[in-house]
């Protein structure tokens, strides 16, 4: 087995493909809704009303994604919580992943806001209401937010220490950023298992405050979903999902960029996965028990339906696929599995947030419109885009042996 340091990509593959064109006219298309909603406000690009006061951009934008960025705190929390050391090649990548992802959530927030202009507002103390959930959500995210990009800063570190080259009239300035550089590289040497117990505590905290949004409107959640133990449901499938998202982005990286995947590390990875789901999965079958809500899986309601659906595709057939050694071991196989996972997740949040959801007064059904959708797949398109961009200047993917490009 061959041993490497995380690079910058050079493997051949060219940054732009057409596949990176299709993302790059995407991008731009949602960048035109996100234009239109700031200049002329949400009624113009939503479907929302006073009775629906969130539809997809909460639901996924921010809930989900903030659920699939969970592989930044326990990848982390493996690799240097409890010294898993086989699982380090992982953080730096979820780390990534985990940033861009908060930061499109947080991006999601602003967008979805009438007063948009108003969110710095959480930074000021005097505006504090420790009462809030929506406070705990948002100063959470906040501080995690500021935490990823400080756990960043050795790998810019990394990349550009004794190697700062500014061009032109700024090369004067090499020198006293190259300075700095170092600086912070020996202050985060010593502060780094800080920042990573920080992230770890934080991204818990908020994870479950997600689920409390919910808790607080009982007369407007089926009772499928709505349950004084929702945050805890939200905390114990997003350690499912933080690990079901590492596996899929190495795997899909390595497809990507024409590198062998690091599939002896990720089928041990791939063991802890149903054990968190058949928790999840467990925890979730007693509180419906306990709540006397279980009879309501037979209503044959779009409610029902969308729950089995959400129970059998995205858990209990990656609880039957990922107990199997063989299917751990084959990378395609593997893939397909922790997708379902993912899939799972995806569908809870939009479950618990639309598909449960119905105001008292509502005189219609929510559906999103068009450019709400396009928003979306706009912000994912640029994610991407941006995840590319950095593998291709910092040091974040480690991989054994490279191969050709696909």
């Amino acid at each position: 087995m061959t041993n490497t340091r995380p690079a910058p990509l050079n493997t051949g593959v060219p940054f732009l493909t057409k596949g990176t064109w299709v993302l790059i006219i995407l991008a731009i298309s949602g960048i035109s809704v996100l234009i239109a909603r700031l200049f002329f406000g949400l009624s113009f690009v939503t479907n929302l009303v006073d009775q629906y006061p969130w539809g997809i951009w909460i639901a996924i934008d921010v809930a989900t994604g903030v659920a699939l960025a969970a592989g930044g705190f326990t990848t982390a929390f493996l690799a240097h919580v409890i010294h898993a050391h086989r699982y380090h090649a992982l953080v730096r990548p979820a780390l990534l992943t985990a940033m861009f992802g908060y930061t499109f959530a947080a991006l999601g927030v602003c967008v979805d806001l009438g007063r948009y202009y108003n969110i710095w507002h959480v930074m000021l103390p005097s505006m504090w209401q420790g009462n809030s959930v929506l406070f705990e959500v948002g100063i959470c995210v906040m501080m995690y937010l500021t935490v990823l990009y400080i756990e960043f800063l050795p790998i810019v570190c990394e990349r550009f220490c004794g190697r700062v080259n500014l061009p032109g009239a700024f090369a004067k300035l090499n020198k006293p950023v190259d300075n700095l550089l170092h600086f912070l590289q020996r202050i985060m040497h010593k502060f780094i298992s800080f920042f990573i117990l920080a992230g770890v505590v934080l991204s818990c905290a908020h994870q479950s405050s997600l689920g409390s949004l919910m808790v607080i409107a009982p007369g407007k959640v089926h009772q499928l979903w709505h349950s004084p133990v929702l945050p805890l449901m939200f905390l114990l499938s997003a350690f499912a999902s933080g690990l079901a998202m590492a596996t899929f982005e190495s795997l899909v990286a390595a497809k990507a960029f024409g590198l062998k995947p690091e599939i002896h590390i990720l089928r041990r990875l791939g063991r802890f996965i149903p054990i968190l789901l058949i928790i999840y999965f467990g925890a979730k079958l007693i509180d419906l028990v306990t709540r006397g809500a279980l009879p309501l899986l037979l209503e044959n309601s779009v409610q029902s339906i969308m729950f089995w659906i959400e129970i059998t595709v995205g858990i209990i057939a990656p609880i039957l696929l990922l107990l199997s050694e063989k299917i751990r071991r084959n990378p395609a196989t593997l893939l397909f599995a922790v997708s379902l996972v993912i899939f799972g997740i995806i569908i809870n949040r939009i479950n618990v947030f639309i598909i449960a959801y119905k105001p008292l007064y509502a005189d219609k059904v929510y559906v999103p419109a068009w450019t709400e959708v396009l928003l979306t797949v706009g912000f994912m398109s640029i994610l991407i885009l941006l995840y590319r961009t950095y593998v291709f200047i910092f040091p974040v993917l480690e991989m054994e042996e490279q191969g050709s490009d696909v």
